[in-house]
C-alpha cells in the first residue's frame, strides 16, 4: 500500500458569489490551508506560483469562463520611477519606515478602522474587529513582518521619546526571491500624499537593497478601476501559462 503524501496540500473551491472587481460577474476560488508543518519551499512556491496568502490560507481565482485576474510583480532592478513617482517620494520626505515584526498594536487598528471606513466600508473588511486583525496580521505559517510608516520627530529620536505619528502600515511576506505585498492601509485624510503608491515605490527600492529581484503585487484586473494603480509599475511581469512573462501593456501615468 502506498504512504499517503501527507506534505501536499488538499486543495478546495469556494461557492460562486459576487465579483468585487467586475459588475455582472461572479468569482470562485481555489484554496489550500498553510500550516506550520507544511514545508516551507512548498509554500513559498505557492506565493510564486500565484497564489495569494491570507491569514492561514493561500488562494487563486478559479472562475468559470474568466482569467481577468492576472498574477503582477516588478522586477526590482529595472524599474526606475518616472517623474510624478519621483514627486510622490519627495513629498514624503518627512516619513520615516520602520520594519517591525508581525505583531498587531492598537495604533495600527485604530489607522486601519479609520481606512477601512473611509474607503471601503462597504467591502469584506468592514465588520473587522481588533482580535480579526490581529488575527490577520499574526497569523502566518512563513515570514512575516510589517512596515510602519511614521512622521519624522521634530527632533532625534531618543530611548525615551515617544515615535512619530503612524500615517502607513504595510504587512509584507518574506520569499525567497523577492517581497509579497499582503495588505496596506493609510491614513485617508492625507490624500495629498499618495500613500499607496508609496508604500509601493518604497517596497520596491527595500527588496532592491535586500538583494531580491521581485516585488509581489497580486492581482492585477483588466477593466476594474480598483486595480488599475498596478498597471503605473512598470515594467513588470504577468503570470501566464507559459510562466512569468515581461508585460506588453501601457503604462499610464509613467514619464
Amino acid at each position: 500500500m502506498t504512504a499517503p503524501h501527507n506534505n501536499f496540500p488538499e486543495f478546495y473551491i469556494t461557492a460562486p458569489q459576487p465579483c468585487p472587481y467586475l459588475a455582472g460577474r461572479q468569482e470562485r476560488k481555489l484554496f489550500t490551508h498553510l500550516t506550520v508543518d507544511r514545508p516551507h519551499a512548498l509554500i513559498d512556491n505557492l506565493l510564486k506560483g500565484g497564489f495569494r496568502r491570507s491569514q492561514s490560507i493561500a488562494y487563486t481565482p478559479h472562475c468559470e469562463g474568466c482569467s481577468a485576474c492576472i498574477s503582477v510583480r516588478v522586477p526590482v532592478d529595472e524599474f526606475r520611477a518616472g517623474r510624478s513617482m519621483r514627486r510622490i517620494i519627495n513629498r514624503n520626505r518627512d516619513l520615516v519606515a520602520e520594519p517591525v515584526p508581525a505583531i498587531a498594536t492598537s495604533e495600527q487598528y485604530s489607522l486601519f478602522r479609520s481606512y477601512i471606513d473611509s474607503r471601503h466600508g462597504d467591502g469584506g473588511m468592514a465588520d473587522m474587529t481588533v482580535l480579526d486583525f490581529s488575527v490577520m496580521v499574526e497569523d502566518s505559517p512563513i515570514q512575516t513582518f510589517l512596515i510602519e510608516y511614521r512622521l519624522k520627530p521634530e527632533a532625534p529620536l531618543e530611548r525615551d521619546k515617544a515615535l512619530g505619528e503612524l500615517k502607513a502600515v504595510a504587512l509584507c511576506d518574506l520569499l525567497s526571491d523577492g517581497t509579497s505585498m499582503v495588505y496596506s492601509f493609510f491614513d485617508p485624510d492625507e490624500d495629498g500624499r499618495s500613500l499607496g503608491t508609496y508604500m509601493i515605490l518604497d517596497s520596491i527600492e527595500r527588496t532592491r537593497r535586500e538583494g531580491l529581484p521581485y516585488l509581489y503585487l497580486g492581482y492585477w484586473v483588466d477593466g476594474s478601476q480598483k486595480m488599475a494603480y498596478k498597471a503605473r509599475f512598470q515594467p513588470q511581469e504577468h503570470l501566464t501559462s507559459d510562466g512569468w512573462l515581461l508585460s506588453e501593456q501601457d503604462a499610464p501615468g509613467r514619464e
